[in-house]
């Protein structure tokens, strides 16, 4: 319930400070348009692609009658797993030198910020170039999820390494002078108490990487090519949801079951958000 005197005090000050009334009137239109265009898109996707989810849909195995997309759900979890399997260790441990290692001033440091900021703003298509000409040429690995895994990789670190060092930044040093005063050692600081209450920034970090990972297509068509069977063989080639949904609608015959696919690749990132969100949650908890 709105206090009345509440409301009356804002408008006194918004009287006296009209810039105030427009930045607040600026901000609340702003948001509006964001989550009016957010659920335009989701309900367009829901309206066209769910009258076209069968059983067909999701068979094991791929033809030009089904365009099945289950062997693209299975490309698309080792793809993600992966990814993050490379990527997450690489991106908090570069982030606990920047934060707790690194002096503060150090030129290296402001070397390292800089390329990752700059990383972070490449185009993906650059680094499914430098995938191809990298992992699948030079290494010899082909098409394959190990060569788009390693891409990806290489392209949601920035992501990691920001939003980790942020959230280790924003760990009061109070924690580490109480725990340096009880006799702890550095690292030891790090890992029970710093990175712990860092979580959920982390987990911010990681969650951003998922669904960048999930909806990537342009690396991954020069890295991981576009195979439609499931691979058992992380040296082989498949196509994860997202290069199966940009197929269907490139060869113009399967265009209702490219919007099916969008449904379930928009469920699934939704789900993989939510429960990443949950074990965040979940660890925060047990350390309170």
């Amino acid at each position: 319930m709105i206090n009345k005197a509440t409301i009356k005090q804002k408008l006194n000050v918004y009287k006296k400070h009209p810039l105030s009334l427009l930045m607040c009137l600026l901000v609340l239109v702003s948001a509006i348009i964001t989550i009016s265009v957010l659920g335009f898109l989701i309900v367009y996707i829901l309206v066209h692609g769910i009258p076209y989810l069968n059983l067909d849909l999701f068979a094991w195995k791929y033809t030009s009658t089904n365009a099945s997309m289950m062997p693209a759900i299975i490309n698309t979890l080792i793809m993600t797993v992966l990814s993050l399997i490379i990527s997450v260790p690489l991106g908090i441990f570069s982030a606990i030198y920047l934060v707790e290692y690194a002096k503060k001033g150090n030129k290296l440091v402001s070397i390292i910020r800089l390329t990752t900021e700059t990383l972070a703003g490449i185009p993906s298509i650059i680094y499914g170039l430098f995938g191809m000409i990298f992992f699948v040429t030079t290494l010899k690995w082909g098409y394959s999820i190990m060569a788009g895994a390693f891409t990806l990789a290489i392209m949601v670190l920035p992501t990691i390494i920001r939003t980790t060092e942020e959230a280790l930044i924003s760990v009061p040093d109070s924690y580490r002078e109480g725990s340096y005063g009880l006799g702890a050692g550095k690292l030891r600081t790090i890992f029970r108490i710093v990175l712990p209450s860092a979580v959920p920034g982390i987990a911010s970090g990681i969650i951003l990487a998922i669904g960048r990972i999930v909806g990537e297509t342009a690396a991954l068509i020069y890295t991981a090519g576009t195979a439609t069977e499931a691979t058992g063989n992380l040296f082989g080639s498949g196509r994860t949801l997202s290069v199966h949904m940009y197929s269907l609608s490139r060869e113009g015959i399967h265009v209702n079951q490219a919007y099916a696919t969008a449904v379930v690749l928009l469920l699934l990132v939704m789900a993989i958000n939510t429960v990443s969100s949950l074990i965040a949650k979940s660890i925060t908890k047990n350390r309170q």
